[in-house]
């Protein structure tokens, strides 16, 4: 059963992300009142083509954030997403880089240059590595991660919509050295079935208590045979 303490912080989560700031004094967040669809029905709505979209949930609460940066697949750049509110998360290869305007923010992430997805799917052994960020509030700067980063099978627990688990490659990253206190587990769905490498799906976790799943919206890969 989901405790109270967890319940609040979903609901926390939710409404930093969807913000109550006013359109009129900000332009990004004008686009996004049009480029986000707001109907109660907004999975099956007709999105911008213009702006690339992420399905963003915390337990049963679901948001969308837009991004206009041309190529999010891209290993090298950094992606940027915005909730209407303001928010904004981070990404590089399907990895958060940066979150800002949660409860919890991860101000800045210093990661090392990885294998490409397609060869950490062949990799005999896990991969150790090492993530530096920065955290607030509590001035917490220069956290140290070592990970581990490995291929799972596909999970039955996952949150993924309106794709085959099985049509993915998946992986699980976690502190090698868990204590009470630190991140749980992230994991990321990618499609390799084309040459262009996608990250389509992500379990990420900002603090021990604040974790959301993502998705990248609509739904492309479930038309790849």
């Amino acid at each position: 059963m989901i405790s109270l303490t967890s319940r609040f912080i979903a609901l926390a989560f939710l409404l930093v992300l969807v913000g109550c700031s006013s359109f009129e004094s900000n332009p990004m967040a004008q686009m996004l009142h049009h480029a986000i669809p707001q109907s109660d029905n907004s999975e099956r709505s007709q999105f911008d083509p213009a702006y690339h979209y992420l399905r963003v949930a915390v337990g049963d609460n679901v948001i969308f954030m837009a991004s206009d940066t041309p190529d999010v697949d891209s290993k090298k750049y950094v992606n940027v997403w915005y909730s209407a509110g303001r928010e904004v998360l981070r990404f590089q290869n399907g990895r958060l880089v940066a979150a800002v305007g949660l409860a919890t923010e991860w101000r800045r992430v210093v990661i090392p240059e990885l294998p490409a997805w397609s060869v950490l799917a062949v990799a005999k052994e896990p991969v150790r590595w090492m993530r530096i960020r920065d955290v607030m509030p509590g001035y917490r700067f220069g956290v140290h991660d070592s990970l581990l980063l490995r291929r799972i099978p596909p999970p039955n627990d996952s949150q993924i919509k309106k794709i085959d688990p099985q049509q993915l490659t998946w992986f699980e990253e976690r502190i090698e050295t868990q204590q009470a206190d630190d991140l749980p587990l992230a994991r990321y769905a990618v499609d390799l079935r084309d040459t262009k490498e996608s990250v389509v799906y992500g379990e990420q976790c900002v603090s021990a208590k604040l974790c959301f799943s993502w998705q990248r919206w609509p739904v492309r890969a479930e038309e790849k045979k």
